[in-house]
């Protein structure tokens, strides 16, 4: 018997009890349906094992904000948070500690912010495809995996000896500044590459310069990405230890800095000089954790601000 072209892709019909025609699947639509079934079953297991990565990782934030609430809770007073300390670091509080881990972020994202939203349109603008560029972004690359200790000892050798800052809140920051420096240049150029060419086309084509269209279009449309790039560049630059240890920080003084080539304190660098080299470790416990505990909550308030700034700018734009 003859098959038809359509029996062949849908199937014979046949006829039910009650006269109505249903059309058989065909041998090619049910591997069709087999093979969408499979696939709708590797995106359920896949979608699931992205959500189980993501509950293990805000979980594991959850427990750390939790164990330094619970330990360091006690130690969060008013006094501790607007005076310095005094009696070995057994006693007052942590104001300097906070005004330079304030100071030495944004002094590094006032410097590496408009070196990295520099480079970056460069590298996306302006540099023609090639050898040199895939070496630059490269060298990025390397850069961004260098570990921090580096950096410290680079900002020690360069900043603090060769440039003769010595021991000061600018030589920190400038650390802090080059240890963000691949951070923002890689966020920004990702901001970069999403603008869709039509902007700069629509713009050039109405008689912009190219510089022009990058500041008046590119930038502003690109704006939420770069300050992406500006918020883990905060977190990283507010967290680090080494390089401030070698470049910034001291054990202690009680003065507030009041010039950029002063020393200063810095929260991390505290937190490590009470759990590791202060005269009354256990008797300092709860002030470690109360330390710790403020880090965490002037990041995520950096961090917050950032954000909530980023979402202004996004709605703006969408307008």
């Amino acid at each position: 018997m003859d098959i038809t072209n359509e029996e062949y892709m849908e199937g014979p019909v046949e006829k039910t009890t009650t006269g109505k025609p249903v059309r058989e699947k065909s041998e090619i639509q049910k591997a069709v349906d087999a093979k969408h079934a499979g696939r709708k079953l590797t995106e359920a297991v896949l979608f699931t094992l992205f959500r189980i990565a993501a509950a293990i990782c805000g979980l594991a934030l959850l427990i750390i904000v939790f164990f330094m609430v619970k330990n360091g809770w006690s130690a969060i007073t008013w006094e501790f948070l607007t005076e310095v300390p005094r009696d070995s670091m057994t006693k007052g509080g942590i104001l300097p500690c906070i005004v330079g881990t304030i100071a030495l972020s944004f002094g590094a994202i006032l410097i590496a912010l408009p070196i990295g939203v520099a480079s970056a349109i460069y590298l996306n603008e302006y540099a023609k495809p090639g050898r040199i560029l895939r070496i630059i972004r490269l060298s990025i690359n390397n850069l961004a995996g260098v570990p921090s200790v580096v950096f410290g000892l680079f900002g020690l050798a360069f900043f603090v000896i060769y440039l003769d800052m010595g021991v000061s809140l600018a030589a920190g920051a400038l650390t802090l500044g080059a240890i963000s420096l691949p951070v923002i240049i890689g966020a920004t150029e990702e901001a970069l590459k999403s603008v869709p060419d039509t902007y700069r086309e629509a713009s050039l084509g109405l008689g912009a310069t190219k510089w022009q269209t990058i500041y008046r279009v590119v930038l502003p449309a690109a704006l939420p990405g770069v300050l992406t790039g500006s918020i883990l560049g905060i977190s990283r630059a507010a967290g680090e230890t080494a390089p401030i240890m070698f470049t910034a920080a001291v054990f202690y003084t009680p003065d507030l800095p009041s010039s950029v080539f002063d020393e200063i304190m810095a929260l991390p660098y505290h937190i490590y000089v009470l759990a590791t080299a202060g005269t009354y470790i256990t008797e300092t416990r709860p002030l470690q954790y109360g330390t710790a505990l403020v880090l965490i909550t002037l990041v995520l308030g950096m961090n917050l601000i950032a954000i909530i700034w980023r979402g202004r700018l996004r709605r703006k734009l969408n307008k």
